[in-house]
């Protein structure tokens, strides 16, 4: 890994830490030097991630429902009492319970989706940027997703919520770069994490279908996101703000 690419010394967070891409940033993270707060509302899950990162020397676990702007606030807390400061932070937990058409779907489920998904991020990112103002920078990524440029039928309440991160992403950064806060984005494609492999389960098709259409030929990987993650929380994309960047192997090209 590139020195730039490093976040030696440097405290982090994870929302989502405890399965798929959030473990999978989690652990690059601690790799490049971090110790990290794993926030996820899964116990299990979040403990393992912290087992995997090496123990408590590197990684703890809090039980955070990011829907809920005082368990936002409370997670930012923790990291400043566990770790004495926090310098950047991946909102990634997400949901996408739901494969029903626009006028299927029950509005109980609709507001579930945006309420984690985008809320959860509007959430994390109020509790996150007073905290990196005052410490004179920062950075933040969110997970949005290629849903987000491209739809597909059956997941509108998700593209929705995921189209919403991508210019949640954009203002956060107008409003905080001159302080020295960055915000950007991910937008991941197929990628192999729980959630798509229950959606596996249910139509196997679905994989041999991504496969074809995308350009690699294959699934993506959580550490493939985790990596660029990493990498617009370093130095190394110090001039990188604003930006949702795709990372799904080329399929957005052929639009």
């Amino acid at each position: 890994m590139s020195e730039g690419n490093r976040l030696d010394g440097r405290v982090g967070l994870v929302t989502g830490g405890g399965s798929g891409i959030g473990q999978a940033t989690v652990l690059a993270a601690v790799e490049a030097g971090a110790r990290v707060l794993v926030a996820d509302v899964d116990e299990k899950g979040g403990k393992e991630t912290v087992r995997l990162a090496g123990g408590d020397e590197h990684a703890v676990f809090v039980e955070t429902d990011v829907s809920e702007r005082a368990a936002a606030q409370a997670m930012v807390e923790a990291a400043l009492e566990t770790f004495g400061r926090l310098d950047f932070a991946h909102n990634n937990a997400g949901i996408d319970p739901s494969v029903e058409l626009i006028h299927e779907i029950g509005q109980d489920v609709y507001q579930r989706i945006i309420d984690i998904n985008l809320t959860g991020v509007w959430n994390c990112l109020a509790a996150e940027i007073p905290v990196m103002l005052e410490a004179g920078g920062g950075a933040i990524v969110n997970t949005a997703s290629g849903l987000a440029f491209a739809a597909m039928p059956g997941h509108a309440a998700y593209i929705a919520s995921k189209a919403g991160i991508v210019g949640l992403t954009k203002a956060a950064a107008m409003e905080t770069g001159r302080a020295g806060v960055r915000v950007n984005a991910v937008c991941p494609g197929a990628i192999l994490t729980p959630m798509l492999q229950e959606f596996l389960e249910r139509d196997p098709k679905i994989k041999e279908v991504s496969e074809q259409i995308n350009p690699m030929g294959r699934l993506g990987q959580p550490r493939e996101i985790a990596d660029a993650v990493v990498f617009l929380c370093s130095d190394g994309a110090s001039y990188i703000n604003g930006h949702s960047l795709p990372v799904e192997g080329g399929q957005l090209a052929q639009i």
